[in-house]
Formats: C-alpha cells, sequence, structure tokens
C-alpha cells in the first residue's frame, strides 16, 4: 500500500479537525512526545529570542492538546499565549495542560473565522497544523486581519505542505517578507519547513 494512503487515517482532516487517531489526545500526546518535543522546544526558545512586550499576544493555531503554549509561557511569562484548535476534545485536554499562574488560554475556534479583533496579535505559530487547513487563502487572510502591524507569523510544517500556504501568504500580505526556511528538528529533520511572514526588512 502506498505510504500516502497507510496514513491517511492519520494526518488527512478534511474539515481541519483532529479526527482519526489523532482526534484522541492521549494517542495525540504519544505522538508528540516522540516527533514533537524538539520542535516545540525550539518555537518557544525562538518566540523567548524576540523578548516580546509585556501583554503581547500569542496566538497558537491548531494547538492541539496545548503543549506549545505552556511551553512560550515558560520561557516567556510576559506574554499572553491563546491555544486554538477546531476540537473540543483538544481543547479540554490543552486546559487541563495550562499551569498555575499562566496566561495562557484554550479556546475552540477555526483559523478560517478567527474570533479576535482586527489587529490583536502579535504573534502567530503554528506546528504541524497547516496541511490540515481546508481553505488555506481563507486561513491566511484572517491571519492577515488578526495580526497587528509589524507582527509575525511562523508556519512549521513539512515543507512540501507549505507550498500553497507560501502563495495564499505572498498574496495576504502584499509587501511583506514571506519565505519559508529548512528547520532542523527532531526525528521530522530535514522533511520541516518554517513559512514566516513578517514585515519587510525586519531580521529573521
Amino acid at each position: 500500500m502506498p505510504h500516502g494512503h497507510r496514513f491517511r487515517h492519520l494526518f488527512m482532516h478534511g474539515d481541519g479537525s483532529m479526527t482519526g487517531w489523532f482526534g484522541d489526545p492521549e494517542h495525540y500526546e504519544r505522538f508528540a512526545t516522540r516527533l514533537q518535543h524538539r520542535l516545540r522546544t525550539r518555537v518557544a526558545t525562538d518566540v523567548a529570542a524576540l523578548r516580546l512586550p509585556a501583554g503581547a499576544h500569542v496566538l497558537d493555531v491548531g494547538t492541539g492538546p496545548g503543549r506549545l503554549p505552556v511551553e512560550i509561557a515558560r520561557r516567556s511569562p510576559q506574554v499572553w499565549v491563546t491555544g486554538l484548535d477546531v476540537s473540543p476534545r483538544m481543547i479540554e485536554a490543552a486546559k487541563a495542560a495550562i499551569e498555575p499562574g499562566q496566561q495562557v488560554i484554550a479556546e475552540v475556534g477555526d483559523v478560517a473565522k478567527l474570533p479576535y479583533r482586527d489587529g490583536s496579535v502579535d504573534l502567530v505559530v503554528s506546528t504541524l497544523s497547516q496541511h490540515h487547513w481546508p481553505d488555506r487563502a481563507a486561513a491566511l487572510a484572517e491571519l492577515a486581519r488578526v495580526l497587528a502591524p509589524g507582527g509575525r507569523i511562523w508556519i512549521y510544517d513539512l515543507r512540501r505542505a507549505l507550498r500553497t500556504a507560501q502563495v495564499a501568504a505572498a498574496v495576504a500580505f502584499p509587501g511583506s517578507d514571506v519565505r519559508v526556511e529548512p528547520v532542523r528538528s527532531g526525528v521530522l529533520g530535514r522533511l520541516l519547513g518554517r513559512l514566516t511572514v513578517q514585515p519587510a526588512g525586519v531580521p529573521v
């Protein structure tokens, strides 16, 4: 059986929800522990290096069981972090993962219909979720709406899966620096890339 069909029940989510095997937070957590721990650490470290000001809003799209927002909050306790996922079961797990005193919120929502004000998000991150988005153009347009002036977007995914999103990002963010960079992190290694969107001329 071709690999694409063999793993379809794990990775294909027609409506963008965490259905099938990954729809169970415990199964997802076992996968994430083995394959995403280094990536999660890398993302949280990169966020901390930005030295965002107190009260800045970081949005994690496709948060799953919410491990990344918790990790970001540990390294950047001055920011507010929202974990967003279309799956109520995942958000239930994400709420349980929040540590006392952390400025972290977990809520159900759709990247194509974000429940946030225009210009209210300073940084958007997403890890291995983008390839589940049914309408990448609509998703990137929504991210453009909620992103604050000078804000950034970091979307981590398999590099081949980022091609459509890169095109959509170039349309949604005219004049911005839109690129896909290689990511060396954990088991996924050379397969990963990071789609970055930021104002032109700003250092990566």
